[in-house]
């Protein structure tokens, strides 16, 4: 071995050569994955693209996978950067957590297998293809894009380039909510023929003025693909409520209960064929958001199921519920309890079981799916199905009619929603 061959050394070859040249070697047992450890060479290397308020609340439970580690994390904002890099290092007992302010150059690593993507939406489609086209498997966060169009894009990029990809959409890996699906696809609730959907009511941002950009932010970055506006304090911390960057609470939170919707049905790989959808818009004169306060929105299956999402009530009152001809099951989303009638079918229940903000299984399933090559949960086929009904919704309620779908298609009978479909991505951030 030459001295210049030294660093590219691995831990197998080393343990090879010193076996064979009879050496006595002490080797502790965290390294070769004994006594309950994991080995460092087979654990799964994670970086994080966009570590804000989200990618906070989640990274606890990447974090205590044992099989899992955390190395680099990528921001536009220096502020959230430095917070993930302390959050990190501090739960590893080192300093080794690198950040880049490009996630551009925590793609190009090639000792990063998989990444979390916790930006706002309007990277999280991009950011996933950009991640597979790169070599990473991925985490991200919903909704799973910004456009019908993305959401296609996305499931063929993941396809071609073998890309193991889990959407965030976790519910479907909480005990409470797998246990709504299985009764109904038993037939305890009988013949299903209406899901209703509770997300809450959404706010009326008053107009702001532009501001200077904050320093250690790299504003280009955080607008990504949309169109350039200028820093509006309630435009930017608001973006969720602004067609450009988001689409409001309908896609926001429904996408968790229409993935529900679609897993119960059986429907993962198809979807409805009529939306309709009215809602109350900020009146433009007095408010700059755009997205719904209130909103009721409808799909239909070919079988005649029909899905039923309201926008109303507080944030503690959204629900799903399934309800068929010899009864119904609900699952409150902010207690976790599952109500029913008859009442019998809670006797199934195991007790006990952890709730939706608890994303371990979600993430174990990625590991486990990781390691198998074989797909998870929410793989983009499922996601983007799930996603298009809201999206669907939302162009039926900015259009003020009902709309016609060809799932197998993924067209409208309408040629101004066809051509909604997709956006003009503002350059250099394109596919």
């Amino acid at each position: 071995m030459k001295p210049s061959d030294c660093c590219s050394l691995t831990r197998r070859q080393f343990l090879r050569q010193t076996a064979a040249a009879a050496v006595p070697l002490i080797v502790p047992g965290s390294i070769l994955g004994l006594n309950g450890a994991t080995s460092p060479g087979n654990r799964v290397v994670f970086g994080g693209i966009g570590i804000g308020n989200r990618a906070h609340a989640l990274l606890p439970n990447f974090l205590f996978m044992k099989d899992l580690q955390f190395i680099a994390v990528s921001d536009c904002r220096a502020d959230r950067l430095a917070a993930a890099k302390t959050l990190i290092d501090s739960h590893y007992g080192n300093q080794d957590c690198q950040t880049h302010p490009d996630f551009r150059d925590l793609l190009a690593r090639k000792d990063i297998d998989a990444v979390l993507i916790a930006t706002g939406n309007r990277w999280h489609g991009l950011g996933s293809i950009y991640a597979a086209r790169a070599g990473k498997d991925v985490y991200s966060e919903k909704p799973v894009t910004l456009t019908i169009h993305e959401g296609r894009e996305l499931v063929d990029t993941c396809r071609r380039y073998g890309t193991i990809y889990q959407a965030g959409t976790q519910r479907r890996s909480t005990e409470s909510y797998a246990f709504a699906v299985d009764m109904v696809r038993q037939g305890r609730i009988g013949k299903v023929h209406t899901v209703e959907m509770q997300v809450w009511e959404g706010p009326a941002l008053p107009h702001d003025q532009e501001r200077p950009v904050p320093a250690g932010w790299n504003y280009e970055v955080w607008l990504g693909q949309t169109p350039w506006h200028p820093f509006v304090p309630a435009r930017v911390n608001g973006w969720q409520y602004f067609w450009d960057t988001a689409e409001g609470i309908i896609t926001d939170m429904g996408c968790h209960y229409t993935d529900q919707m679609q897993w119960a049905l059986n429907h993962d790989d198809t979807g409805p064929i009529e939306f309709e959808a009215q809602g109350q818009i900020p009146d433009p004169t007095r408010f700059m958001s755009e997205t719904p306060i209130t909103a009721t929105a409808k799909c239909r299956y070919a079988d005649g199921v029909t899905g039923v999402m309201y926008q109303r009530g507080a944030f503690k009152d959204r629900y799903l519920r399934f309800i068929g001809d010899e009864g119904w099951i609900q699952v409150d989303d902010e207690t976790d309890v599952v109500t029913a009638e008859p009442k019998s079918i809670l006797s199934l229940k195991a007790a006990g079981g952890k709730s939706w903000a608890d994303a371990g299984s979600h993430i174990r399933n990625l590991l486990d799916s990781i390691r198998s090559r074989r797909p998870t949960r929410c793989n983009p086929e499922v996601a983007h199905r799930a996603m298009t009904i809201c999206e669907a919704m939302n162009l039926s309620l900015r259009l003020g009619r009902k709309l016609k779908w060809d799932p197998a298609k993924e067209q409208f009978d309408d040629a101004e929603a066809n051509r909604m479909l997709e956006r003009k991505r503002r350059a250099p951030w394109t596919v």
